[in-house]
């Protein structure tokens, strides 16, 4: 097991952006590219993923303070902290499931590409912690039963494996990124809330004919509905919410948050140009190599939703649903999540929206609120067993006496953990 576990930290220990390009470089030279080609391949896909992270850290760096400041103000006080994807992961990358979840969601991903049921590669390992974070609680309420808990996580991954493959064509259409899926283990579990609702809307007379594009909004508001202009606004109109406007130290951070998020807003896009330069050939290579060896059969490159937040659309949900949380966290019955840590990342859990709804912001508002309120739920109820996770492997939660995580409630941990409880006595 502590073998197991090392393997795993050497892998993940890297990061994206040195582990992907090798990836990448290794595939293409399976798939038929000439070595200096898949090279210069990888490594744009490196730089894409070097650029990407500074950018998000930008994003999530100017956020951040700004949702905090927001916190304060509103006064709440909530009895479950959200600690935030980061120490998510690393309770359950730090369990029995967690140790075993990179071998054991490979191992699932290859047998079901050779069974021809999947057409995914699913190269995003580092966040497999989603399904080691539902396979530790459905091995903390089995009573430490690993078989049921690398299961469940197995079921995660499976369930990622074929939503990947549903949404791949229209990820692949929006964003403009050739043979791409996106498994990512939490982005999966908005998908069929998205369709469900988008069924639901198109059967709602006036709802349904509400279609803010980016179009549309550059086309009505001119200007201002420029990807840059939007941006810096609408982190103007955050920043005056958070830090007020009554002396210069507040003007100095409104107006800072509002070229920050114009600075996100114009960079972002272009980044993501980059992952299209480089995955061009490897889509190319893999189509080919496909024909002639497999009858055409198609073929995805599963990678982190993070490569979707670049879009002008996502991002502007994003920044509206940061109040937007904090009010539902505040009005909804029964909540007793205070969102944190992970507050300043709800980009992350409306990346899925725009390629779903044909990139309409309204909807994106609108869904995202009903997602949000998902995730408080379902964090607030799964809050006691990742605290006892926690403790039971002597993770430091910072003296908070009950913790959970927003990217950690998913539906399908709860359901499983659900079900896992049946057979936990």
């Amino acid at each position: 097991m502590e073998t197991i576990q090392a393997i795993s930290d050497f892998l993940t220990g890297f990061g994206a952006p040195v582990m992907l390009p090798i990836v990448i470089f290794i595939l293409g030279l399976v798939l038929g590219l000439k070595p200096g080609k898949a090279l210069i391949s990888a490594l744009t896909v490196g730089v894409a993923f070097v650029g990407l992270g500074l950018v998000i850290g930008l994003l999530i760096g100017a956020l951040d303070p700004a949702s905090q400041r927001l916190i304060a103000n509103t006064g709440l006080q909530l009895d479950v902290v959200d600690v935030g994807w980061g120490v998510a992961a690393a309770i359950a990358f730090g369990t029995a499931v967690g140790a075993l979840v990179i071998p054991l969601a490979f191992g699932v991903n290859i047998l079901m590409l050779a069974m021809r049921w999947t057409k995914t590669l699913n190269v995003d390992m580092w966040n497999f912690w989603h399904y080691a974070y539902t396979g530790s609680l459905v091995f903390l309420v089995t009573g430490g039963n690993l078989l049921f808990g690398l299961v469940a996580a197995a079921i995660h991954a499976v369930v990622s494996l074929l939503i990947a493959d549903l949404t791949a064509e229209r990820v692949q259409k929006f964003f403009n990124l050739p043979g791409i899926s996106i498994p990512q283990g939490w982005a999966i579990t908005s998908v069929p809330i998205i369709l469900g609702l988008n069924w639901l809307v198109d059967k709602i007379p006036g709802l349904r004919d509400i279609n803010w594009d980016a179009d549309t909004i550059q086309k009505r508001l001119g200007v201002v509905g420029q990807p840059i202009i939007l941006g810096g606004l609408l982190g103007l109109l955050l920043g005056v919410l958070a830090y007020g406007v009554g002396d210069y130290a507040a003007w100095s951070s409104v107006l800072t948050l509002a070229v920050q998020m114009a600075a996100v807003m114009l960079l972002v896009p272009r980044i993501i140009s980059l992952f299209m330069e480089g995955l061009t050939p490897i889509s190319e290579a893999a189509r080919n190599f496909m024909k002639k060896r497999f009858a055409g059969r198609e073929f995805h490159i599963g990678l982190d939703s993070a490569i979707l937040i670049g879009h002008p659309i996502t991002i502007a949900a994003a920044i509206v649903l940061i109040p937007v949380t904090l009010l539902l966290a505040a009005i909804l019955p029964g909540n007793r999540v205070l969102p944190a840590a992970d507050l300043a990342a709800t980009a992350f859990f409306v990346a899925m929206v725009p390629p779903l709804t044909k990139g309409n912001l309204f909807r994106s508002i609108l869904y995202g609120a009903v997602i949000m309120t998902m995730i408080l739920y379902v964090a607030g109820d799964l809050a006691p067993l990742l605290t006892q996770t926690a403790a039971n492997i002597g993770f430091d939660t910072g003296g908070a006496t009950s913790i959970t995580g927003l990217s950690g409630g998913n539906w399908i941990a709860w359901l499983l953990t659900s079900i896992g409880r049946l057979f936990g006595g």
